[in-house]
């Protein structure tokens, strides 16, 4: 229970900080008054006045916001001087700001994947090379040694994990023994190896993992991008599929989150940023969507003023995402309660 909460803040606490973040460097760069940059919401814990802004801890730490000047939220004693309003601002300001917070998030998994491509590499499935032997298993009794390259399985060629992986099924559905053509080195080798299922009419585990290579900087930042990618595009999937079907949808809240992010601590440090990357994608592409109160939703008006030139009366705009923060509001307490459920097995 503790390592889930403990691991729970450190997720949130760099994913909100990262995200509030973009919002406050990109709001100073444009001459608008940040009043307060806070982690956590509700009543207020701790609070410093910085050079140019107060630095807050408030009791809830699930979220946090950045209080810009000339958005009908100052406190008293607090100024806004001509042209520091974020509403004075052009549109085009305005939309930087709010999807800087989200851009954030994004980066933050391009840079974490790159750094974990070029430190912890990929699994290298474009070879038969053997990278990790599990103990206990056929192929550690048939000799086989990490290094190893498989070059062929019952006299079939194999050149890559695919095809090998193929062969060794496709032959151990007609052989209790596979004989292999291993290169170790310069030397070339012949071994039998027996082959054993978890479960009959399951495919045999003969207990190798595929070697894993580093990349180079500009191959991992390209894989990165295409992981960021296609885990962007399977988020918004999941999203349409769960406005489509909402009686199927698997969805956590703050407490489902906690499980999971401690079960990833268990696992390691790795497995934790892992999970992290994958929150904070989810945190900057849910505050894109065009939905009042969220970040989406801001940008919806900024561009209803780019392309018409008028403002929405900043009473009318409140009123509009107040509504939508009481609505996810209601839906964050609903799935929490339906989290708890899960949690005691109801």
């Amino acid at each position: 229970m503790g390592l889930s909460v403990v691991a729970f803040l450190f997720i949130i606490l760099v994913c909100v900080m990262v995200h509030e973040f973009g919002h406050y460097i990109t709001a100073l760069w444009f001459g608008v008054k940040v009043h307060e940059f806070s982690f956590g919401m509700g009543p207020l814990l701790w609070q410093r006045q910085g050079r140019k802004n107060k630095w807050s801890v408030r009791a809830i730490p699930v979220g946090g916001f950045v209080r810009l000047g000339g958005m009908g939220e100052e406190n008293e004693g607090e100024t806004v001087l001509p042209g520091e309003g974020f509403q004075e601002k052009a549109p085009w300001k305005k939309l930087i700001i709010l999807a800087a917070g989200a851009f954030n998030n994004i980066l933050l998994v391009v840079v974490m994947a790159t750094v974990m491509l070029m430190s912890r590499g990929v699994l290298d499935l474009s070879t038969s090379a053997v990278g990790e032997l599990i103990p206990g298993f056929p192929a550690e009794a048939a000799g086989l040694r990490s290094g190893d390259v498989i070059e062929a399985v019952d006299g079939l060629a194999v050149s890559d994990w695919r095809s090998m992986t193929q062969a060794i099924r496709s032959r151990a559905k007609q052989a209790e023994e596979l004989h292999l053509q291993v290169r170790r080195g310069s030397e070339k080798l012949s071994l039998t190896m027996g082959t054993k299922s978890q479960k009959p009419g399951e495919p045999p585990l003969i207990g190798i993992r595929p070697a894993v290579k580093k990349l180079s900087f500009f191959r991992a930042v390209a894989g990165s991008l295409n992981y960021t990618f296609q885990m962007s595009m399977a988020m918004l999937r999941g999203l349409k599929d769960m406005i489509v079907h909402p009686s199927a949808a698997d969805v956590s809240g703050p407490v489902g989150i906690a499980a999971m992010a401690g079960e990833a601590a268990r696992e390691g440090f790795f497995s934790l940023l892992s999970f992290l990357a994958i929150i904070s994608l989810n945190l900057g592409i849910i505050n894109l969507l065009p939905f009042p109160a969220l970040d989406g939703g801001h940008i919806v008006f900024a561009i209803g003023e780019m392309i018409t030139g008028r403002n929405v009366s900043a009473e009318l705009e409140g009123k509009i995402h107040f509504i939508g923060f009481m609505f996810l509001a209601a839906l964050i307490v609903l799935i929490t309660w339906q989290d708890i459920l899960r949690l005691f097995g109801r």
